[in-house]
């Protein structure tokens, strides 16, 4: 079980837009596989290296990311994310420009969750054992703003309570997309 770290809530518009830029999400995601180098992670983004470099560099500025001094080798920089429970300012306390990079981060989640079960449905006579593994729910609350809050803890709680922490991983092991969106109805 990985321990739980405290929930820290990022009211920094500059943080939130840094964390938010899509070439940043992509580094992020990367980097929560293991560290990696700059010219790694260009080739697997596509980008260019001093690219990457900037962003990181960006990320690094907001505590998102950090180097990883114990495998540099000469000039070369190794990155690792850190890990966090981010979460953001409701809705009510954020600014138009927190509200501006918040949706589009959410855009661009959204469309990278149809994307990635686009590829598991490819791939899934592929799978073997794992090609079982997709969950699914599809459920309806009725709780009021204080329960609804109650839930998310909850939620958090149990991801942490079956995460291995760092290399600790059982074998046959994968890394598992969870996501969860809950949505208020609206009349």
């Amino acid at each position: 079980m990985a321990e739980q770290p405290p929930a820290q809530e990022i009211t920094d518009a500059e943080a939130l837009r840094a964390f938010a830029h899509p070439m940043r999400q992509k580094i992020e995601r990367c980097l929560r596989r293991g560290p990696a180098n700059s010219a790694a992670l260009a080739r697997e983004l596509g980008e260019s290296t001093g690219l990457v470099s900037y962003h990181l560099r960006q990320l690094a500025k907001h505590g998102f990311v950090e180097e990883v001094p114990e495998l540099a080798k000469g000039r070369e920089r190794w990155w690792r994310a850190v890990p966090g429970d981010r979460r953001f300012p409701p809705y009510s306390r954020q600014t138009p420009e927190m509200r501006e990079a918040l949706t589009e981060m959410h855009r661009l989640s959204l469309a990278e969750l149809v994307e990635s079960a686009r590829r598991f449905a490819e791939a899934r006579d592929t799978l073997g054992p794992w090609a079982d593994a997709a969950l699914f729910s599809r459920a309806t609350l009725r709780v009021d703003p204080g329960q609804l809050r109650a839930f998310f803890e909850e939620y958090i709680a149990l991801l942490h309570r079956y995460s291995a922490p760092e290399g600790e991983a059982a074998p046959g092991a994968r890394t598992v997309l969870v996501r969860l969106l809950g949505i208020p109805e609206t009349d």
